[in-house]
């Protein structure tokens, strides 16, 4: 009997990185949930069985990924996977004047050295076995660098130069590493603060999100929120056979918000 591939995704559960759970366990993979607490780990397995997906493809650590010893506990838990997604993240709206370098470093392991080191572990034992895929969630701010958060573009960036960099590193092999650029999604947070504001100020969510991308992302094409599922679906098709020669790739799924062409 073939046993399906394993994949861990990072801070999966909830917004992107639950639908991108969603959509591989839809393309047959086993998953590995990922969250801070048990709590939310054994919620979104629960959402996810309730969606469809087979428990025993099912699997789940509480690991908080910021520190070494939760990406000790992770690795421990599961020495080798076939597909890592590092999607874990925070973001934070601070003026450059104000980030300091606790700021700087609370950013930095969060979204740049979580990926990582986790990296660090996998990557060569998919190297050794001639197969696997390194899937990094950045943002359309890792090349338009949002001047409200500096130091999340920056760490945005860091993630596709990091990509690219593996993925010349693997030449020659079956092991593919990319980035995703995500643009502006509507995940939990997003649609709870759109809700707020339609409220505050007598609007319907539709208004307010027409409004949103009028004024603070005029480029962007679809002027709409990506859902979560869009992102997935993606990610899935770059976690696949099918994806085998897309590799070194930062690729786009923003909407069109980014007027350069390459």
């Amino acid at each position: 009997m073939k046993k399906n591939k394993l994949a861990l995704v990072t801070g999966s559960t909830a917004g992107i990185g639950f639908a991108i759970a969603q959509s591989l366990t839809k393309k047959g993979f086993d998953v590995i949930v990922n969250g801070r607490s048990e709590e939310r780990v054994n919620n979104a397995i629960n959402e996810l069985i309730k969606s469809g997906a087979n428990k025993a493809s099912l699997h789940g650590v509480a690991a908080d990924l910021t520190t070494t010893a939760g990406i000790s506990k992770v690795t421990e838990l599961f020495p080798e996977v076939d597909v890592l997604v590092n999607n874990f993240g925070i973001f934070e709206p601070k003026e450059f004047a104000d980030i300091t370098d606790d700021d700087w470093e609370k950013m930095w392991n969060g979204n740049f050295m979580s990926g990582a080191r986790l990296s660090r572990h996998y990557f060569p034992r998919m190297i050794k076995k001639n197969a696997g895929r390194v899937i990094f969630i950045s943002s359309e701010s890792a090349l338009q660098i949002p001047t409200e958060m500096i130091h999340y573009g920056v760490s945005k960036t860091a993630q596709v130069a990091l990509a690219r960099g593996m993925a010349e590193t693997a030449a020659h092999t079956n092991v593919t590493v990319n980035s995703v650029l995500v643009g502006p999604t509507k995940s939990e947070g997003v649609g709870t603060f759109l809700k707020q504001l339609a409220e505050k100020d007598g609007l319907t969510e539709k208004q307010v999100e027409e409004s949103f991308f009028k004024t603070a992302r005029p480029t962007s094409i679809i002027q709409r929120f990506i859902r979560t599922e869009e992102i997935g679906n993606v990610v899935a098709f770059m976690a696949s056979d099918e994806a085998s020669a897309i590799t070194g790739s930062a690729m786009r799924v923003e909407g069109g918000l980014l007027k350069t062409m390459v």
